[in-house]
């Protein structure tokens, strides 16, 4: 006789126990050990009751499957954040720390029907025109700024001093920022994430945009603000300014996780030792086990209905686990196909990633050049001491300090170069990064135009 299954007990630390109470999505003890909480919501079923942040209840979606069909169903669910009966009803204080990534803004990722299907045009559109051989340029060029910045000392931390701002700058540039904008934008998308100061920030952040969009009003020029002004879905002015906040938004920090966990993998992982074309390998298996956007998609039943087996009221809040549907059990034959890239990390449906061709090329790319002048780089501390940041939707490391052998960047016509530094100068490093807090973009384009 077959073993009866039994139903897995909660993880330590985690406050729900056997009576099916929520499971929480936030805190250390999530952030150190996901899977092991997935794995437990897994026993729910296919969706399981979770909380977001104090007082903030949802439904999670961690099976592939029902979240492929839920992804795909833009009938039954729907992504206008108006609908989200809890915030509407008082039960949700809009002060609480996930409000800002679910509330409703007039932009793509928030709009249904014919209004989602007029701004998505023009974002994949304006996407489409990014030249690959110059996003690549770019790319490497933000790459050697950056490393010229710490190469010197022989440490850095990989993702303060390189993943997470390298996206930042490239986006300015494919943007067409000028260097008093880009300063700002800077600032405002930092700010935004890090959760210091975050109402200035998203001020600043709207702030600069919107003068980015008159400029390119008067001055037009080969960019994406400027092809999103020029397509025929004739934005407005507002309009405009919530589609570029929205894509230099969600752009910058999954992408800047996506760097840093792939390398916190190459770095990490004995299967990847060898480098070179492993990067792609490393890439597409972080997307499926460590994806940058852990749980997020949220939608909201148009109407009282049943799904999967349960009961929703319309406007609940229905978020789907891209880590947990990724990494389920029943993915193993799919996994083990070779190169596969049908994990949900770009999520799917009508409302999928528009930029994934790009963000996987901006990621090789930065990985490439950083190895190739940094090939001796390793990780400086255990890998049990690093932290993983808290919170229900990102999944990235907090730091992943790292060691190498001092270089110094020189630039050439037409390229870069890194070499060996026999007079390593340590306080270089830190100087540089305190006039990037002045205007990190103005201090990128300076050195670019030397």
């Amino acid at each position: 006789m077959d073993a009866q299954p039994t139903t897995p007990a909660p993880p330590p630390g985690c406050p729900a126990h056997q009576d099916g109470g929520r499971v929480p999505l936030y805190g250390p003890e999530f952030a150190a050990d996901p899977q092991a909480y997935y794995s437990y919501l897994r026993h729910f079923g296919p969706t399981a009751p979770v909380e977001l942040a104090p007082g903030v209840e949802a439904t999670l979606v961690t099976d592939y499957a029902t979240a492929l069909q839920l992804l795909q169903d833009s009938g039954s669910f729907r992504k206008d954040a108006r609908r989200w009966r809890d915030l509407n009803e008082g039960l949700v204080s809009p002060d609480s720390p996930v409000v800002p990534a679910l509330a409703y803004r007039p932009n793509s990722m928030f709009s249904d029907g014919a209004e989602h299907l007029r701004l998505r045009q023009a974002i994949t559109d304006s996407m489409a025109r990014v030249d690959a051989r110059k996003l690549t340029r770019t790319t490497e060029q933000v790459s050697e700024y950056l490393i010229s910045q710490f190469g010197a000392r022989g440490s850095a931390d990989l993702l303060g001093d390189y993943a997470r701002q390298l996206p930042l700058f490239v986006f300015n540039e494919l943007f067409g920022c000028p260097a008093d904008i880009g300063d700002r934008v800077l600032f405002g998308i930092t700010g935004m994430f890090d959760g210091v100061n975050a109402e200035r920030a998203v001020e600043v952040l709207f702030g600069a945009v919107g003068e980015l969009v008159a400029l390119k009003r008067a001055r037009p020029g080969e960019d994406v603000t400027s092809w999103l002004m020029q397509h025929q879905a004739r934005l407005t002015d507002e309009e405009m300014v919530h589609q570029v906040a929205l894509l230099l938004g969600a752009g910058t920090d999954p992408l800047g996780n996506l760097i840093g966990n792939t390398l916190h993998r190459l770095l990490t992982d004995d299967r990847y030792a060898d480098g070179g074309g492993l990067i792609d390998e490393a890439l597409e298996d972080t997307l499926w086990d460590n994806p940058p956007m852990s749980n997020y998609a949220a939608h909201y039943p148009a109407a009282d209905m049943e799904f999967a087996g349960q009961k929703f009221q319309a406007g609940d809040l229905v978020l789907v686990s891209f880590a947990a549907a990724n990494t389920g059990p029943k993915l193993s034959a799919a996994r083990q196909a070779g190169s596969n890239r049908s994990h949900l990390a770009w999520s799917a449906g009508p409302h999928a990633c528009p930029s994934k061709e790009p963000a996987r090329q901006i990621t090789v790319t930065a990985i490439e050049n950083l190895l190739n002048q940094l090939p001796d780089v390793e990780p400086s501390v255990p890998e049990d001491s690093l932290v993983w940041r808290p919170g229900p939707f990102n999944r990235g490391l907090v730091t992943l300090p790292a060691r190498f052998t001092p270089v110094t960047t020189v630039r050439r016509t037409g390229s870069t170069q890194a070499r060996p530094d026999t007079a390593t100068r340590p306080q270089a490093g830190e100087a540089g990064r305190r006039r990037e807090r002045g205007g990190m973009w103005s201090q990128f384009l300076n050195w670019l135009a030397k």
